[in-house]
């Protein structure tokens, strides 16, 4: 009867911490979402205070953390400077004692001076994940992980990696004949300019795929006999840019004349997609070789 009763004794007392912890938790989590939704889709950077966050309130981050709640503030600052139109969403938050879970969402258009960087006028749309410890009620410590290279691309200051393979793609397409293939590489929207001086730069712009396909893919194809591309090197560039240098290596179909030209070509692109091409050609040569 005595080991009964403590027992029962026990089990109440740990229910009741148990209790009691999950309604700290509980309490942190709303104190938290409610502060930061203030903070960042309301633009109260106050709300980074002592109130809500300990004194000692720190970023951990590299190479160096940022400590104290002015520093905290002057941090955040630069996301409400930078950016407009800004759509912060908690998408889950969990946590256990003094532990906070966070996945977030950030979306916003850079119109603003965001870390010394001018604005671009971009859109990013970002998630990731933050972990925060909490001591008595208040903000003590966070540390964020996404990924930075998507964030920076989106800005427009880093390219995508992919874009090299999306060029090479391309021109493996064209080599082979497989167009529809090639033209799938190409944004729906695309501006696509031939060198001037070129016999196919009359109709400069192209736009749109089947504009190039028609103007440019289909009049090289009934001009020549043979057209290739050789010593295709790709340069990736900033801003969603890749430079091509290479030669056409070209048969005439009319006259039977070849010619061995040296060509450039500058493409830029968005989400996978080519959104413009620049052409770049030593077009003295071409056009000596079809009035030959």
């Amino acid at each position: 009867m005595k080991k009964q009763l403590i027992c029962t004794v026990l089990s109440l007392f740990f229910a009741s911490v148990i209790s009691a912890q999950n309604n700290d938790i509980d309490k942190n989590l709303t104190m938290y979402s409610e502060v930061w939704d203030a903070i960042i889709n309301n633009g109260e950077i106050e709300k980074i205070n002592s109130e809500n966050f300990d004194k000692n309130a720190t970023i951990v981050m590299r190479p160096e953390n940022i400590v104290g709640i002015e520093n905290f503030k002057a941090y955040y600052q630069n996301f409400l400077t930078g950016f407009s139109e800004i759509e912060f969403t908690i998408i889950d938050a969990f946590g256990q004692e003094d532990k906070i879970v966070k996945h977030w969402n950030f979306k916003g258009k850079h119109t603003g001076d965001f870390f010394g960087i001018p604005p671009t006028g971009k859109e990013v749309k970002v998630q990731g994940v933050t972990l925060v410890k909490m001591k008595n009620a208040k903000i003590l410590q966070e540390q964020d992980f996404m990924d930075n290279m998507e964030f920076y691309s989106q800005l427009g200051l880093i390219s995508d990696p992919n874009n090299k393979a999306v060029i090479n793609s391309l021109y493996e397409a064209f080599s082979i004949g497989d167009i529809p293939a090639a033209l799938s590489t190409m944004d729906p929207e695309i501006v696509w300019n031939e060198a001037e001086g070129n016999s196919y730069a009359s109709g400069n712009p192209y736009i749109g795929p089947e504009a190039v396909l028609n103007g440019v893919f289909a009049k090289i194809g009934a001009d020549h006999e043979y057209f290739k591309l050789n010593d295709i090197e790709l340069h990736e560039m900033s801003n969603n840019k890749v430079l091509a240098t290479l030669r056409y290596n070209a048969k005439i179909k009319d006259n039977a004349a070849t010619y061995d030209a040296q060509v450039a070509h500058l493409f830029t692109l968005k989400d996978g997609k080519i959104i413009s091409f620049q052409q770049f050609v030593d077009t003295k040569k071409i056009d000596e070789a079809f009035k030959m």
